[in-house]
């Protein structure tokens, strides 16, 4: 990437992502204005760059997590059901959170974390609760403890998925869960390898739509075992 941005504070850190274009709209903006990440990163909260919370794990920069609001954004909608796969430390399951609720009211709206480490888990309960006990309390966004590469069944189909591990190739049951006229974006590619961000698109017949976004480089999408 051709930026560097490290903010003296979240609305600090935000504008120069606008500044960029890295944000594109007010809404995305705003769900990330209104997320701060001191609550989910321990170290460095606004430097733009992947930041360590334990357990080996990661939470991405902050203009990854701002491109996976703008490409999700059409599908982000009351009513929706999105699943975040990989969910870690809870910052973007907060900002899918926030982004649809400022659309509106639904009470068919759900918001799916999985994360198979059970202390991830319960870091980001824990994170969730500190930034707003509503959002868990609410009974619209869940954290479950899974392994995200079969996604969540209970909740399918979803109208986005987001996962934020790199799958060794093409995520076939994430793709057999998204609905009709929903998007998923997934890093694809081996670990330590070439990876490209790959958004798959699903129209109204279940044809799909597989468009390359971006090169990335991002850990492996792994269960306990591996």
């Amino acid at each position: 990437m051709a930026w560097r941005s490290v903010g003296a504070n979240n609305a600090d850190l935000i504008r120069q992502l606008r500044d960029y274009g890295v944000i594109a709209t007010e809404s995305v903006a705003s769900a990330m204005l209104a997320t701060d990440r001191k609550f989910y990163s321990p170290r460095n909260p606004y430097m733009d760059s992947p930041q360590p919370i334990g357990g080996g794990v990661t939470i991405s920069a902050p203009h990854m997590h701002a491109f996976a609001l703008e490409y999700l954004r059409d599908q982000l909608k009351p009513g929706a059901h999105v699943l975040d796969v990989g969910s870690g430390s809870g910052y973007l399951t907060a900002c899918f959170y926030r982004y649809i609720k400022a659309k509106g009211e639904n009470s068919d709206t759900r918001i799916v974390g999985i994360e198979h480490q059970s202390s991830l888990v319960e870091m980001s309960k824990t994170n969730l609760n500190a930034d707003d006990r509503n959002m868990l309390e609410s009974g619209t966004m869940l954290i479950v403890e899974g392994d995200g590469r079969k996604g969540h069944p209970p909740l399918a189909p979803y109208d986005a998925i987001h996962v934020g591990a790199a799958a060794p190739d093409t995520p076939t049951e994430l793709i057999n869960q998204l609905a009709n006229g929903g998007r998923l974006i997934v890093p694809v590619g081996p670990e330590g390898g070439t990876q490209y961000m790959q958004q798959y698109d699903k129209d109204a017949n279940g044809k799909i739509q597989m468009t390359r976004l971006m090169g990335v480089m991002y850990v492996p999408l792994t269960d306990l075992r591996s």
